[in-house]
């Protein structure tokens, strides 16, 4: 830290007594640094006006929002606790990172990563989830009894909310629990956590 080497002590100290790890005192000694550097003075003539110009810095700097917020983090840590300005660290605000829309696979993708599942088991229950539209805990769960290959739907029970539904089976689908059913048995079901239920053969 720039002029400051008496600061950078007492924090390294702040920060050993907290058993901070050695990776996130070096992170937080250079982004108090950076600071420092930043308007040319010691961090400890800073305020938070200077704080907030240099978050704006940061973000025109086109900085990862993890990073951004590692160095709010060792604001708040130096001001609160080497400083002991309590009341600063909860206005040095943390940076909401923009939520993104999720990748959607196309049904090929779809197909090829569900082909390159080595496990049957496995295989079983991400067809068994992506195909039904079950969460991971519903898939999970599913007994034999919950498919019925006579009406081809699924019974899924205490789902979200803690209610009953059923869901549209397909002939691909039951396929493939027919196949997982001859392999494992019904007597192996809900003994794997990745296994789910499966129909029996007609």
């Amino acid at each position: 830290m720039a002029e400051m080497s008496p600061l950078r002590r007492r924090m390294t100290e702040d920060m050993t007594v907290r058993n901070l790890s050695p990776a996130t005192q070096r992170s937080y000694l250079h982004a108090v640094s950076k600071f420092s550097r930043h308007f040319g003075r010691s961090p400890d003539q800073l305020g938070l006006e200077d704080v907030r110009a240099f978050q704006v810095h940061l973000v025109s700097t086109g900085i990862s929002w993890p990073a951004l917020n590692q160095t709010v983090c060792a604001l708040r840590f130096f001001y609160g606790v080497t400083l002991g300005h309590g009341e600063i660290p909860e206005r040095i605000p943390y940076a909401r990172e923009p939520h993104k829309l999720p990748v959607v696979l196309n049904a090929d993708e779809v197909v090829r990563f569900l082909e390159a599942v080595p496990s049957l088991k496995t295989r079983a229950a991400l067809t068994t989830a992506y195909a039904a539209g079950l969460r991971a805990s519903e898939a999970v769960g599913l007994k034999v009894g919950d498919i019925d290959s006579v009406r081809m739907v699924i019974r899924v029970e205490h789902g979200k909310g803690g209610k009953d539904r059923t869901v549209m089976l397909s002939a691909q689908l039951l396929g493939i629990l027919r196949i997982y059913w001859r392999v494992y048995g019904g007597d192996k079901l809900g003994q794997v956590a990745a296994a789910i239920g499966a129909a029996a053969p007609e």
